[in-house]
């Protein structure tokens, strides 16, 4: 995915300019810089670390005396018949690791904090933040986390900002809609439907359907291209340590048009690693690197690409309100074939949440040619996603 077929660029030579040179390296140590300095606009680190360990045994009090007559002993919910409330269609079932282990804590602590309607969720839920103190919150939330009986999910505080190209390692249930648009040029952009679903304990399965919009001969001409199917599997994660690592293998059959620039006219095979890295101060690192492997090499070259992504999460207030995320994004791409240069891009970007439950997210940047940029023009691109998991679309906004 997001191969030099795709974007419809052609392949030129040009030489490095020392703007070039100075113009990247400023953009990434204003990423790196801003990532460190700004502790006091930053999130606490989503590992929610406390002034001492959280006490689950204190955790357990807290639950049993104030939590348990609505949602049960055992985290599944109490009995209709035991409440003196009509408990909502989607009431929480803790012991679903599938539905828990993907919230961080930090999505936790601010519905008890502030009760269920400061992250769009049910006014049944109060808050608790005058009654308990922020440790005391802590120590339930250890608590209510042993209700997952697995403990090989991977925790939501692994899933980092997705960025618009670097492909993470966490698996998602979500939704993307992502265009990238010519910005000089002949007039053309691409808008990629992305489906990504988890199953198990480590999967994730992937549907992505491009639909392409170009003026060729001062005509608009548009078509799907190649579709990708692709697996993903988490090989290793550590909440601790805030490391994640998964391999991803894709299959693009030529269910595009290749003669109209909308495919590579042959079936493709794309491997690739992905490995994440969150640090305490919430910033972080996404590297892939991967091949998109057609089967007949002499329609379409076999390539290999490096994508890497530095960011940083902020917010105001460090349990609610709006979440910022800029990153910058240096991908690089080379057909493995005689005499082949490698192709670099920047890619400068800003996510930011827009729901209140933080589900439906936006982002948008410019990908500029550092290298080789005869016929290559920049790009805008932009996306929304919806995590669905995380509720429908039309629900968590107030």
């Amino acid at each position: 995915m997001w191969n030099k077929v795709r974007f419809g660029w052609s392949r030129g030579v040009s030489r490095i300019t020392s703007r070039q040179v100075l113009l990247a390296s400023f953009a990434f140590v204003v990423c790196t810089v801003m990532g460190l300095s700004v502790s006091t606009l930053i999130l606490r680190s989503q590992t929610l670390k406390s002034p001492k360990p959280a006490d689950a045994k204190n955790g357990e009090r807290i639950y049993k005396t104030g939590c348990n007559a609505c949602h049960g002993e055992l985290g599944k919910g109490a009995p209709q018949t035991s409440t003196e409330f009509k408990r909502p269609s989607t009431f929480p079932d803790f012991t679903q690791c599938s539905a828990t282990t993907a919230e961080p804590n930090a999505a936790w602590k601010a519905v008890i904090v502030h009760g269920g309607p400061s992250r769009g969720f049910s006014t049944i839920m109060p808050a608790f933040g005058e009654l308990l103190s922020s440790q005391d919150i802590d120590d339930v939330i250890a608590y209510m986390r042993g209700f997952c009986p697995n403990p090989h999910w991977p925790r939501g505080e692994l899933n980092l900002p997705r960025a618009l190209v670097t492909e993470k390692a966490y698996p998602e249930d979500e939704f993307v809609v992502s265009t990238a648009a010519n910005v000089s040029g002949a007039p053309g952009f691409v808008t990629d439907y992305i489906h990504e679903q988890r199953f198990g304990v480590k999967n994730q399965l992937e549907v992505d359907l491009p639909v392409y919009n170009q003026d060729q001969n001062h005509q608009w001409q548009n078509g799907i291209g190649d579709i990708t199917f692709g697996v993903k599997r988490v090989m290793y994660s550590n909440l601790r340590t805030g490391s994640i690592l998964s391999l991803q293998g894709g299959i693009l059959p030529p269910t595009g048009d290749s003669k109209r620039g909308f495919g590579n006219g042959t079936t493709t095979f794309e491997p690739f690693v992905a490995f994440d890295q969150l640090f305490p101060s919430n910033t972080f690192v996404q590297f892939q690197m991967g091949a998109d492997l057609p089967r007949h090499p002499d329609i379409t070259p076999q390539s290999i690409f490096y994508r890497t992504a530095v960011g940083q999460t902020f917010a105001s207030d460090h349990l609610l309100g709006r979440m910022w995320s800029p990153m910058v994004e240096f991908l690089a791409n080379r057909n493995l074939m005689d005499g082949a240069k490698t192709d670099w891009d920047v890619l400068p970007e800003m996510q930011v949440t827009i729901s209140r439950r933080q589900h439906v997210r936006a982002d948008i940047g410019v990908r500029t040619p550092f290298t080789d940029t005869r016929g290559r023009a920049p790009q805008l691109v932009v996306y929304v996603l919806w995590d669905w998991a995380d509720g429908k679309l039309w629900k968590g906004w107030r």
